[in-house]
């Protein structure tokens, strides 16, 4: 019997044993007998192996000896059209943010990530940004589960908004279930769904598809990109990654299991391309904690403050440690990082010391040089806790000249004005701020050129298909891919709601589903829109004008008014003759329609609005939102 091995493959394999070639010769019959027998035997295998993917496991048989037994070389077969499998991205692509993708096959969908996105500038108001979920609405029978490759924001804040609605299964990595977990919670959703634990290369079944988790390295512990068993063959999605050969907990990515599977064939590889702009290759994490050490030495006996991400455990464990060394205590702000840490100490990702560890409300207890405070707002979010430090909002940490602060974190693109603007207040309170720019205090949790070289050559795909990114870095990583040596016409860049489809022996758009923005705004998830938007970037950026009348409903006599309130438009009392005048304008156009047996009040209103607008327009050269109200006597 074949000796089955749980981690070493996805499908079973026929052993053989060599022959001298002149006996070969002579045992041509008893060789084709053999052959057809192996075949049977190959069969009762392969169903074997089925078992075990349905239960988890993997297997692979081995000769009689344990090793693995040599292939025999074979002609190349013959591309043949398998099962199509439907890959649709609902968000992350063409973006940053609210990572969703799709994989369908026959009567079954499962889900890879469900992520949010921070609001543009011009979003004005709203507070996140998430994924269109139509299409999982109108096919929710066929879903079988989600699997989540790590838990960044991006990656798992729009799954509270997909949950309370559907009760769909969740896998992932042990401290990614956590920060799930404590989402759901912040929701009220605690209880109401299935929440998995799984571990590296652990299968997941997905009906007619099943689900490998490889572990990678990023900037959160606990990230695996994923191997999707198809029936049209083999895709590689990478999740966000990079390769780091000293990580902080221990474990490299791995590359083992990426080389295996490109060594027996990789239909497709979706890949992170976040830094595929960037040549080189990612500095290790550990090379923060080496800056960490000598900025906590340079800092003597100031105050220590550092704003990271709070889901860069990693990042935070290097600043505990350089705390310990240095005999600082450590105080946590920022409410995400309140929570992340809990988390991670609780499941073990994160070691502090007893005593180390301090409550934010004991500051006053210690010293300057007695203290690290960690904490959110390294992105100038403007509610952060170190942007409320910066304009002195915070309410337990006033900014002092004799403090020592110390950004840990890149500018997202679009934010750099933001932390601008946090750094230059944090300087105008004489505070030192060390920034990236000037110190090596941040590495990339994503992978440069050299390193997704890596990964194409591991994998060796027939098909590319570039992920995670704006156009300009999708663009950049398709054409590595090329100079790598795939095919033009077998590189697809996608789009969000474009279905891409695979059959075994080719990749192209087939389809287009429902997809975009959802925007959330307080408690209201979807009843903005656009329309919304423009009219509150109109108000921004042009003010209100309110033009009230009362007229009579019999005769349509204007019987008071009209009267102009203004709002963010001009300041009345400095502009009466100007408010007069428009009053005039929208009095005659009252009058007139009364002349003319004009009854219907939407009528009235838009020649009111049209004539009012034209006229503030030659006089200011601005276009208020104008608002008639008619009340009926």
């Amino acid at each position: 019997m074949p000796e089955q091995n749980k981690n070493s493959g996805f499908s079973a394999k026929r052993s053989s044993q060599k022959k001298d070639s002149n006996a070969a010769e002579q045992e041509k019959p008893r060789i084709a007998r053999s052959t057809k027998s192996a075949k049977n035997k190959k069969t009762n295998d392969e169903k074997a192996n089925n078992a075990n993917i349905d239960s988890g496991k993997t297997a692979l048989v081995k000769n009689e000896s344990g090793t693995e037994p040599k292939k025999q070389a074979k002609a190349q077969p013959k591309e043949i059209k398998r099962t199509p499998v439907k890959i649709i991205p609902l968000g992350g692509l063409n973006e940053i943010g609210k990572n969703m993708t799709l994989y369908e096959c026959g009567s079954d969908i499962f889900i890879v990530d469900c992520g949010l996105a921070f609001p543009d500038e011009d979003m004005l108001g709203i507070d996140l940004v998430i994924p269109d979920f139509t299409y999982i609405e109108k096919n929710i029978d066929k879903v079988r589960g989600i699997v989540v490759t790590h838990g960044h924001e991006d990656h798992i804040g729009g799954l509270p908004y997909l949950l309370k609605n559907f009760n769909i299964p969740v896998f992932a990595t042990k401290l990614t279930i956590g920060l799930v977990e404590g989402k759901l919670k912040e929701h009220g959703l605690t209880g109401k769904v299935a929440l998995n634990v799984v571990k590296p290369r652990q299968i997941i079944k997905m009906g007619c598809m099943a689900v490998e988790f490889i572990r990678v390295n990023h900037s959160i512990p606990d990230a695996c990109g994923m191997a999707i068993h198809t029936p049209a063959g083999i895709i590689i999605q990478t999740g966000d990654f990079k390769i780091d050969y000293t990580p902080i907990e221990g474990e490299i990515i791995d590359l083992a299991r990426f080389g295996e599977l490109g060594s027996r064939g990789v239909l497709a590889l979706l890949s992170d391309s976040t830094n595929a702009e960037r040549p080189g290759s990612t500095a290790s994490e550990k090379t923060v904690g080496e800056s960490f050490e000598k900025l906590f030495s340079q800092a003597k006996n100031r105050r220590i403050i550092i704003a990271s991400f709070a889901s860069n455990i990693h990042r935070i464990q290097q600043i505990v440690d350089s705390a310990k060394t240095h005999g600082r205590k450590v105080a946590v702000s920022g409410r995400s990082m309140v929570n992340v840490v809990a988390i991670a100490v609780e499941l073990g990702y994160l070691s502090i010391p007893e005593g180390l560890l301090i409550d934010i409300e004991t500051l006053n207890r210690y010293t300057d040089d007695q203290l690290v405070i960690i904490t959110t707002g390294s992105q100038g979010e403007p509610m952060s806790a170190l942007s409320r430090m910066a304009m002195g909002d915070h309410r337990k940490v006033q900014v002092t000249p004799n403090d020592y602060i110390i950004i840990s974190a890149t500018p997202i693109p679009g934010n750099e004005k933001l932390v601008g603007k946090v750094i230059n207040e944090l300087m105008r309170q004489g505070a030192e701020v060390i920034y990236e720019k000037m110190y090596d205090v941040h590495v990339s949790g994503h992978a440069c050129q050299d390193e997704l070289r890596l990964m194409l050559g591991l994998t060796r795909p027939k098909f590319f298909i570039p992920v995670h990114g704006e156009y300009k870095h999708l663009k950049k990583h398709a054409s590595l891919a090329q100079s790598m040596g795939i095919p033009s016409d077998r590189i697809l860049i996608g789009e969000i709601g474009k279905v891409m489809e695979l059959d075994g022996v080719s990749i192209k758009f087939n389809g287009i589903v429902p997809a975009g923005k959802v925007f959330v705004d307080g408690l209201g998830v979807g009843d903005v829109g656009s329309v919304v938007l423009r009219d509150r970037k109109h108000l921004g950026q042009d003010g209100l004008i309110i033009i009230v009348a009362t007229i009579d409903s019999a005769t349509g006599e204007l019987l008071a008014g009209p009267d102009i309130v203004s709002r963010g438009f001009v300041y009345v009392r400095e502009s009466e003759d100007m408010i007069n005048e428009a009053k005039d304008v929208a009095r005659s156009v009252f009058n007139k329609c009364n002349e003319n047996n004009i009854r219907e009040w939407g009528n009235i209103k838009q020649q009111v609005k049209d004539a009012v607008s034209d006229f503030l327009y030659i006089r200011t050269k601005r276009k208020p939102m104008i608002l008639p109200v008619i009340q009926e006597v």
